[in-house]
């Protein structure tokens, strides 16, 4: 029932850290990469679906991102969603290949940028801490149920708090080494 109850909270928590690595790829920085259209959304055939499964994205240069839409009547509609989305990208249609600059980032922005890490990696330390309560919690009401003995509840909050650190301290390295992606000129 312990290690029932270690590995489903440990797979939690990894989901978690999976889930801010995801959001901080959606933070822009001053480079290019293909990840940062994942969440773009293009009217194809009456239904909404991400750009990468309507066109083929790819890297021209370290600042520009290439968009190859397999279908010519999608060149207009890709184009559209790139420019409506919330990433502030300003789209060139070249004929066959859509180009999309990324503009340079102000100091203003950069620190704007941070902030919002910095929220996200909060927003993630929570969810693991809350990840162990309910771990803690499950261990409290089996002692109460006398399904485990007060030692072995003991020994698997510790485990469950070295757990909680590992985590956390991934989460920490993740935003160290997002701050300093941003602040790069």
């Amino acid at each position: 029932m312990i290690s029932e109850l270690k590995k489903t909270t440990e797979q939690k928590m990894h989901k978690s850290v999976e889930s801010l690595k995801a959001d901080l790829a959606k933070v822009r920085t001053g480079r290019a990469h293909t990840g940062l259209l994942d969440h773009v959304m293009v009217e194809y055939y009456g239904s909404m679906v991400p750009v990468n499964q309507v066109a083929n994205i790819t890297l021209i240069d370290a600042r520009t991102i290439g968009v190859q839409p397999w279908e010519k009547p999608m060149m207009n509609k890709v184009e559209k969603a790139i420019r409506d989305c919330d990433l502030g990208l300003n789209p060139a249609n070249m004929g066959e290949i859509i180009r999309v600059p990324m503009p340079a980032l102000t100091e203003e922005r950069r620190r704007d940028l941070t902030k919002v890490v910095r929220q996200e990696g909060e927003a993630a330390k929570i969810a693991v801490r809350n990840l162990r309560r309910d771990a803690n919690q499950q261990l409290k009401d089996a002692v109460k149920e006398k399904l485990i003995s007060e030692d072995d509840e003991r020994r698997a909050e510790d485990e469950i708090q070295k757990l909680t650190d590992r985590h956390v301290a991934e989460i920490d390295k993740l935003l160290a080494q997002k701050e300093q992606e941003l602040m790069q000129i």
